[in-house]
């Protein structure tokens, strides 16, 4: 992640949005203080789709079950 001050951002832009397209993050400072961020546009979020997954994904019937002691141990880090 690069810093410039706002008059290099705003006498080098063209070269900066390069960058970002590129995949940099760029952090624009005022008297040494991050103001602003410049990142890549990902675009707007496709809408969510209910049922998508049907019929793709399954639930295994032991699911909930609890889980052995072995595994609670290591988990509550008393093994």
């Amino acid at each position: 992640m690069g810093v410039v001050n706002t008059h290099e951002a705003k006498t080098n832009l063209s070269k900066l949005i390069d960058e970002v397209r590129q995949g940099a993050e760029i952090v624009i400072a005022r008297a040494n203080r991050p103001v602003a961020r410049l990142v890549p546009y990902l675009g707007k979020p496709r809408p969510r789709r209910p049922g998508y997954l049907k019929g793709k994904v399954r639930v295994a019937a032991d699911f909930d079950a609890p889980l052995p002691s072995d595994v609670v141990h290591a988990f509550e880090g008393e093994g």
